[in-house]
C-alpha cells in the first residue's frame, strides 16, 4: 500500500507525528493508500522553508520563475496517462474526463501564469503642473497559503499556486485529504523539474489541524481558500482579525435558464453535461433547470431519457459516463437531499437510488443521476447546495418571475441563459445575481477572465491579471522630478 509523504524543503519526508489517514478509492470503497495526517508541527516546518526560500525565489527574474513553470506543465503533458489513472482512482470520476479535462487544465494552469508573469505591467501617472510622476509597482507577499478542494483536485490545486508562484510568492499547500494523490505526484514532476527547494511546500492532513494551522500562522499573510461555505466562513473567522488577503471561491447553487426560443438541441445536449457532469461535483453545475412553460414538457421528457441514458459504472471503463461518488459521507449527504426533497413534495423522474456496480466496483459509491420535479422554488432542496447528481426542473412564464426564481439563493456562483433573443440575453443576463454567466453554452473558460461569485459564494476573483493582483501587493512611489 502506497504511503504518501509531504512535500517541505524540495524532500519528500513523513509527517512529524508519524500519523496516517485511509485514504479510499470511491469506486470500490477500499483503502488503497495512506495519507500524512500533518499537524501544526509540519506546518511550521513548511513555512519556515517557504520564507528561507522567499528572497531568493522573489528576486528571480519572472522570465526565469516562468520558465520553471512551463517545465512543470511539460512534466504533466509527459504524464497525463499516469495522472489521469491516478486523479481518476482517487476521485471516482471517469478516466476519460480526468484525461479530457482535469489534467490537460492543470498544465494549462501552470502554462498560462508561466508566460502571464512576463506580461504584468505596473502603471505610471504624470502629474502635469506639479513635476511629478506616480509609478505603482507590485511586491509579491511572501509565503501564501493555498487551500483546495476534493472535486477538481490537480485542476484547481495548480489554478491557485500557479498565479502565487509565477508573483514571486513562496507557497504552503494544504490539497483535500479526500483526494490527495495528484498533488503528491506533483510534488514529484516539481522536484524533477529543479523547482529551488522551500518555494512550494505540500502539506497533507485534514482541513481542522493542517489548513486551520496555514490559515491562523502569522508569517502567511495571504489566503487562497477553494472549498465549502461553512468552512469559508470559518478561515474568514481566523483571518479577518489578522487583516490577511482573503480570497474564497464557496458554493454555488446556479440556475440554468431555459427559454422556449433556445436552441433545443444545444441546449438539452448541454444541460445533461452540466447537470451531471464530475457526477454534479463541480461548484459551477447548473443544479436548478428554469423552463419557460410552453417547453416545458418536450425539454422534461428528452432531458430524463438522456438522464437514464447515462451509463454509472467502473470509472477506468471506457463507456461509463458516470463514476463514484467522492466518498461514502458524501454520498448518504446527497441521500439525505433525496429524501427531503420527497418530504417537500417533489417527484422523482428519474435516479434517487444508490447504483451496485458489478466486479470490483460493488462495494464502491455510486448514485443515479437523479431529476425531480414539482418543488417549490424557495424549499431547502432548491435553495442548499447538494453537490451532486441532482437537479431540479421547474416551469416560468415570465422573465420577471425566472429571476425571481434564479436569485432566490444565498449564492451567486453562475448561471445560464438559453435564448436565441440576443437584447434578452443581455438583459436577464444583468439582473442574475451571479459572477459568472453563460449564454447559449457552459463551462467556457478562458483564463484571462475573472472568476468568483456573489453573495455566499465567495470573495475576490480569481484568474488572469486578477490573480497576479491577488498575490501582489500594490506601492505606489511618487517622484518629484
Amino acid at each position: 500500500m502506497q504511503q504518501l509523504q509531504n512535500y517541505i524543503n524540495g524532500q519528500l519526508i513523513a509527517p512529524a507525528a508519524g500519523q496516517y489517514i485511509d485514504n479510499y478509492n470511491p469506486a470500490t470503497g477500499q483503502v488503497y493508500a495512506l495519507i500524512p495526517d500533518s499537524d501544526a508541527q509540519d506546518v511550521e516546518l513548511a513555512v519556515q522553508a517557504a520564507l528561507a526560500a522567499f528572497p531568493a525565489w522573489s528576486s528571480t527574474p519572472a522570465e526565469t520563475r516562468g520558465r520553471l513553470l512551463m517545465r512543470i506543465a511539460d512534466l504533466i503533458d509527459q504524464n497525463l496517462d499516469r495522472l489521469a489513472k491516478a486523479e481518476s482512482v482517487d476521485n471516482g470520476k471517469p478516466l476519460k474526463l480526468a484525461k479530457a479535462v482535469d489534467i490537460p487544465r492543470a498544465s494549462s494552469n501552470m502554462r498560462f501564469y508561466g508566460t502571464a508573469i512576463q506580461h504584468f505591467a505596473s502603471e505610471a501617472h504624470y502629474m502635469e503642473g506639479t513635476e511629478a510622476i506616480n509609478y505603482t509597482v507590485r511586491h509579491p507577499h511572501g509565503v501564501a497559503g493555498c487551500i483546495s478542494p476534493w472535486n477538481l483536485p490537480l485542476y484547481l490545486f495548480t489554478w491557485k499556486i500557479a498565479p502565487a508562484l509565477a508573483a514571486g510568492n513562496c507557497v504552503v499547500a494544504k490539497p483535500s485529504e479526500v483526494t490527495p494523490m495528484t498533488a503528491y505526484l506533483l510534488s514529484e514532476l516539481c522536484m524533477e523539474a529543479g523547482l529551488p527547494a522551500g518555494v512550494l511546500n505540500i502539506v497533507h492532513g485534514y482541513g481542522h489541524k493542517v489548513g486551520a494551522a496555514i490559515t491562523a500562522h502569522p508569517r502567511v499573510p495571504v489566503i487562497s481558500f477553494t472549498g465549502g461555505t461553512a468552512t469559508g466562513r470559518s478561515i474568514a473567522a481566523t483571518a479577518a482579525p489578522m487583516f490577511k488577503k482573503l480570497s474564497l471561491e464557496l458554493g454555488g447553487k446556479n440556475p440554468n435558464i431555459i427559454f422556449a426560443d433556445c436552441d433545443f438541441t444545444n441546449a438539452l445536449h448541454t444541460s445533461i453535461q452540466s447537470s451531471f457532469a464530475n457526477q454534479g461535483q463541480i461548484c459551477l453545475c447548473g443544479s436548478r433547470i428554469f423552463i419557460e412553460r410552453p417547453l416545458y414538457e418536450q425539454f422534461r421528457d428528452a432531458f430524463v431519457e438522456k438522464a437514464k441514458a447515462l451509463t454509472v459504472g467502473d470509472p477506468l471503463e471506457d463507456g461509463t459516463k458516470q463514476g463514484a461518488l467522492v466518498s461514502e459521507q458524501h454520498l448518504q449527504k446527497v441521500l439525505s437531499y433525496i429524501d427531503l426533497a420527497k418530504q417537500e413534495g417533489g417527484s422523482i423522474l428519474c435516479g434517487g437510488q444508490q447504483v451496485q456496480v458489478a466486479g470490483r466496483c460493488e462495494h464502491g459509491w455510486f448514485l443515479a443521476p437523479t431529476v425531480i420535479e414539482g418543488l417549490p422554488y424557495n424549499c431547502r432542496t432548491n435553495t442548499e447546495e447538494i453537490f451532486g447528481p441532482v437537479v431540479t426542473l421547474t416551469p416560468f412564464d415570465t422573465e420577471e418571475e425566472v429571476l425571481r426564481y434564479a436569485n432566490c439563493t444565498d449564492y451567486g456562483l453562475s448561471s445560464t441563459i438559453w435564448t436565441q433573443n440576443l437584447p434578452r440575453a443581455h438583459r436577464v443576463a444583468h439582473q442574475l445575481h451571479a459572477g459568472i454567466i453563460w449564454i447559449n453554452t457552459w463551462l467556457l473558460r478562458d483564463l484571462r477572465t475573472p472568476f468568483g461569485g456573489m453573495k455566499n459564494s465567495g470573495v475576490g476573483r480569481e484568474g488572469g491579471f486578477e490573480a497576479l493582483n491577488f498575490f501582489t501587493e500594490p506601492q505606489n512611489v511618487c517622484v518629484k522630478l
